[in-house]
């Protein structure tokens, strides 16, 4: 914008300001009604829709997977994706604070004075790529797996035995591939440490704190054993 643009828009401006009308009460008025219609709409759903309640709470179970809510799934997603030990301070500090340090500071580093999308480059690309990138994170994170899940391929024939692992909440303590818990031994590669024997010997027995899970019929039982024992 050279200087003749610049005095023409101001010239403009003054008399577009001086035909308008003062923020209170007319802005004032127009932003409560808006408040208001936002305000009944959401009470309106409330009543004929409802809030869904899921299912009374169990402190003891170990097979629930707490998921965020919907307008957290972009993190949520950014979390999954960097989960290594050494990535999670990215993914959960650096990498979202940049972001919003970066969006904070676009009108330093975007010094236009156009207001035409088209001759904002910058700021479109910024607007583009925030949009672009939380749109795709926020759908990914909603229709993601558990993060409990056990990632491993696993062979045909013991799938079963993985299926039931998974199910049994094993993955609270133990952990297999990137997924799981540090509370008990490591089982990513269980079948270069002990035997198959001494696998299904534990699952019946209960070593240390771990309970027994003898009460699962012998086949599940053996199905299990025999999924643990591919992972070496």
């Amino acid at each position: 914008m050279n200087t003749a643009e610049k005095e023409q828009y101001l010239r403009e401006y003054e008399v577009l300001k001086k035909k308008g009308k003062p923020f209170f009460p007319y802005a004032v008025a127009k932003d409560s009604a808006m408040a208001l219609v936002v305000v009944v709409v959401i009470i309106v759903l409330s009543i004929v829709l409802g809030a869904p309640q899921g299912p009374r709470v169990d402190p003891t179970t170990t097979t629930y997977t707490p998921r965020p809510d919907w307008y957290f799934f972009f993190l949520f997603e950014l979390l999954r994706i960097l989960k290594g030990p050494y990535l999670v301070l990215f993914a959960t500090i650096i990498i979202p604070t940049a972001c919003m340090v970066l969006l904070l500071l676009l009108p330093f580093y975007d010094r236009n004075a156009e207001r035409r999308p088209e001759r904002r480059p910058i700021a479109m690309t910024a607007m583009g790529l925030t949009i672009i990138a939380m749109a795709f994170l926020t759908y990914e994170g909603a229709n993601t797996g558990s993060p409990s899940a056990i990632e491993q391929a696993a062979a045909p024939s013991v799938k079963a035995g993985k299926e039931i692992v998974a199910q049994s909440g094993c993955l609270a303590c133990h952990k297999i591939g990137d997924n799981g818990g540090t509370l008990g031994p490591n089982l990513s590669h269980i079948a270069s440490r002990i035997p198959r024997n001494a696998i299904l010997r534990s699952l019946k027995a209960g070593p240390g704190i771990m309970p027994a899970f003898n009460t699962l019929p012998p086949y599940k039982l053996h199905q299990i054993a025999d999924y643990l024992a591919t992972l070496n």
